[in-house]
């Protein structure tokens, strides 16, 4: 009788170190699964803000274009109005021009 007793204690003593070894295999497991997933959430996150600066760039520079934009539009605008004023000038200068040559006209006519 003591003889089976002390091999069912035996035996469950390997039971019990094979249920051990199991549930430390398992939780080394789960321990490199943990990390390997801490891992990988630590780069999404990396990449997220870096998407996020990239964002931020990409808003500063459409601020900028816009500005860059809005100052061109301004300069052609003013450039138009400078445009018009010299057409004026011009028709101005060319009315004159006109005038004068028929001045020498009626000048060298009197003369004669």
């Amino acid at each position: 009788g003591t003889r089976r007793s002390k091999m069912a204690a035996g035996s469950a003593a390997d039971a019990q170190a094979r249920f051990g070894h199991s549930v430390k295999g398992l939780l080394t497991e789960k321990v490199t699964s943990c990390g390997t997933d801490v891992i990988a959430l630590t780069k999404q996150v990396l990449k997220g803000s870096r998407s996020a600066e990239l964002l931020g760039q990409a808003a500063r520079n459409m601020v900028m274009q816009e500005d860059a934009i809005l100052h061109s539009e301004d300069s052609l605008r003013k450039m138009a109005i400078i445009t018009t004023h010299l057409q004026y000038q011009q028709e101005a200068i060319q009315k004159n021009v006109e005038q004068s040559s028929n001045l020498q006209d009626q000048l060298t006519h009197l003369l004669k």
